[in-house]
């Protein structure tokens, strides 16, 4: 987009220098776009995607494309702050860089001291840089011996699952996918959050490819397919099982792939045969003639020789059960021979084809020992938890960078109940005033993506990025690296490793070890912006796997080692009606909480036009459930459980299949009528595998709001 700029220039007095500026996508989308910045005379007037990136293809999503308001916005925190009213007050006063960083300083020496793991750092995708991300931060972090933080928020239970099966975080490149003759879209919504994959699907449908979108919710992309399946929450698993069953038992199957290139078939085969249509039906609350038709469409397409894909999502693993069942469905394309074709196979994520050196730039060998794991998922109990011989100190200082847990963690009234604790110092490094700034003692201006280098992976293709700056950092941000440097100087850390520049950090990101190091070189990569890293086609055409046995597990003696089930399986959530029948009776209807397609999850909430365009908190119901508790469309609600409640206005709508409600987040809590949003509602509990959350685990109530 064009921004006109609130900073005026006489164009005629002063000479116009126009430059432009390679970067970077930030955001925790599998896109990671490359953007051209065009400056002139050192402000950002145009922000595109570059049309010679072969994924990004010139086009940036609407949020994106509207990052120059977002970076130029009055909101935007210019300057450090301290706390003047009550913590969740909001209310703040200027104080300099140097009171900021000996205040903290004060704060942390005694504990970093006497009980370093009293300290904890609170951070995760607000940025996916190498540098601005998990760098700096993690060596000062390291160097104090503070607690770990476990961040498994977002991808964790699917990430450990598929690792399980196939060894790695390795898929079907973004490029293949128009040329697949099948796309199965499994719990994802791309329109919304993957508009490069979109737009490859769409042109293999116009190719006369088939789509199909397996989702509780009928979203915009579940519309465009020609089939939707409308399972329930946390079924996904079961359903593989089922289409498992059906391609074992109409011989749909890669005889020749599963003898060479797997393990554990006879195991397999004996846990699919439990599956029979019928019970996958009734599980999935689905019908028999969905179960074939899915299973049929994807085993014949494999058997005819075409290429048959699937692109799973992370929407399927936020239940208890959700490693495994990212691990069933991983099963599918060895069961079938999908992976021979570089258009066949599945994507869950790329991440693992990224040679990243995380050693080297996080110093794990700073750590004199190795302290406690907090998992950020349960922040809201641990915040409350006292010290004790099996927890150990009580959390008494938190920074929060790239991250904003009153928003996004689960149960958010005990988030919130921690977090005001009068005792827990809090710093949080931001660039706007979130909801978690509002219980910040320190408040520390951060700078947005045009305003500091950095290097980026991508989870969703297979390019190196490069981010440089566009513009000089607005009034005293400073980069999160910048940060963590000065407040390692003030706490007395002399290492070399505190010494290194953004620039020295990124020139060995991509290079795994001495002995692999990845063809690459970070000046050649900042100036073309992006450089492909060199993998087959069909990574797994013929086996090699990076798992144990070099194939994919059927089996998995890995799981077994691990106290886990080794074959796949199915693990009911647990909230639902097979489950706790007692608690269903009394929350009847599942409720999930997908990205509201303008936001992502809480960026960008606070961009004036995009919340325009959002409106405000809804709550998607079928008209059957509507109809049962007397609630029109447009009318107040509130949904509640045990843990807590929220209200907002009901849509009546069939998008969302009966007993399901859909509430598109995620808000902050600040802008919505209530100030609550819908993680008030959700729940604590793990994961099966990964130490995950189970966001869309979770049974409610609605009513009208009184």
């Amino acid at each position: 987009m064009v921004y006109d700029s609130a900073f005026p220039r006489n164009t005629e007095a002063i000479p116009m220098t126009t430059t432009q500026v390679r970067a970077a996508c930030p955001h925790d989308c599998p896109d990671t776009c490359a953007i051209l910045v065009t400056v002139d005379n050192g402000v950002a007037t145009e922000i595109k995607g570059d049309p010679d990136h072969p994924t990004t293809a010139g086009v940036l999503c609407t949020k994106v494309s509207r990052y120059a308001e977002r970076t130029y916005s009055p909101d935007r925190l210019l300057y450090p702050m301290r706390r003047t009213g009550a913590k969740g007050e909001g209310k703040f006063e200027r104080i300099s860089w140097d009171e900021a960083l000996d205040t903290i300083a004060a704060r942390l020496k005694p504990l970093a001291d006497t009980r370093p793991e009293a300290i904890l750092p609170y951070s995760y995708c607000g940025t996916m840089g190498l540098l601005q991300g998990e760098s700096m931060s993690s060596r000062f972090f390291n160097r104090i011996g503070a607690s770990l933080l476990d961040r498994t928020i977002c991808a964790m239970a699917g990430a450990t699952g598929y690792k399980y099966t196939v060894g790695g975080s390795i898929g079907t490149d973004l490029e293949q996918f128009q040329n697949a003759k099948l796309i199965v879209i499994w719990g994802g919504n791309p329109i919304a959050s993957n508009l490069h994959f979109w737009t490859r699907a769409q042109e293999a449908k116009r190719r006369g490819a088939k789509l199909v979108a397996i989702d509780p919710y009928r979203s915009l992309t579940a519309e465009k397919c020609h089939m939707h399946i409308a399972l329930l929450p946390g079924t996904d698993a079961a359903l593989a099982l089922g289409m498992m069953h059906v391609l074992i038992a109409e011989n749909l199957v890669d005889d020749d792939y599963i003898e060479r290139y797997t393990l554990g078939f006879e195991q397999l085969k004996a846990r699919a045969a439990e599956w029979t249509p019928e019970r996958t039906a009734e599980t999935c609350g689905i019908t028999v003639d969905e179960v074939l038709a899915l299973a049929r469409l994807y085993g014949e397409t494999a058997k005819a020789g075409e290429p048959a894909a699937i692109r799973v999502n992370y929407g399927v693993q936020r239940v208890r059960g959700g490693g495994m069942a990212v691990r069933n469905i991983a099963c599918l394309p060895a069961l079938v021979g999908a992976w021979r074709h570089a258009a066949g196979g599945i994507q869950l994520s790329t991440s693992g084809s990224f040679p990243t050196n995380q050693r080297a730039l996080q110093r794990p060998d700073l750590l004199k020992k190795r302290p406690r794991t907090i998992n950020m998922t349960t922040i809201g109990d641990d915040l409350l938890r006292p010290a004790s011989p099996e927890f150990g100190p009580r959390v008494e200082a938190v920074i929060v960078y790239n991250a904003n847990p009153l928003a996004i963690a689960p149960d958010s009234s005990k988030v919130a109940a921690g977090f005001a604790r009068e005792d827990l110092f809090t710093v949080v490094l931001e660039h706007f005033q979130t909801d978690s700034v509002d219980y910040a003692d320190i408040v520390l201006p951060a700078t947005t993506q045009l305003e500091h280098m950095d290097a980026h992976l991508a989870y969703g293709h297979l390019y190196m990025m490069a981010n440089n700056p566009a513009i000089a950092p607005m009034g005293e941000a400073k980069p999160n690296t910048e940060i963590f440097r000065l407040l390692a100087a003030r706490m007395g850390f002399d290492e070399p490793a505190f010494r290194e520049s953004d620039d020295e950090m990124a020139a060995y990101a991509f290079r795994k070890d001495d002995a692999r190091a990845v063809h690459f070189d970070w000046e050649a990569l900042k100036q073309k912006g992006w450089q492909k890293l060199n993998m087959p086609d069909a990574p797994f055409a013929c086996g090699n796997f990076p798992t144990p046995s070099g194939k994919c597990e059927f089996f998995s003696a890995s799981m077994q080692a691990d106290g886990l089930e080794p074959v796949p399986d199915y693990i009911p959530n647990y909230e639902s009606a097979a489950s706790t029948p007692e608690l269903a009776a009394k929350y009847p209807l599942a409720m999930i909480s997908p990205p509201a397609r303008n936001f992502l999850n809480s960026t960008f909430v606070n961009v004036q036009s995009l919340r325009n365009t959002e409106g405000e908190p809804w709550l998607d119901m079928h008209p059957d459930d509507a109809t049962t508790r007397g609630i029109n469309h447009g009318e107040t609600v509130r949904i509640f459980n045990d843990r807590g409640s929220f209200t907002c206005k009901a849509r009546v709508t069939d998008k969302a299949r009966r007993g399901l409600v859909v509430g598109l987040s995620i808000w902050w809590k600040k802008l919505a009528r209530d100030g609550k949003n819908a993680n008030e509602v959700t729940s604590q509990r793990l994961t099966d595998m990964g130490r995950a959350p189970t966001f869309y685990d979770t049974l409610v109530q609605v009513e009208k709001a009184l």
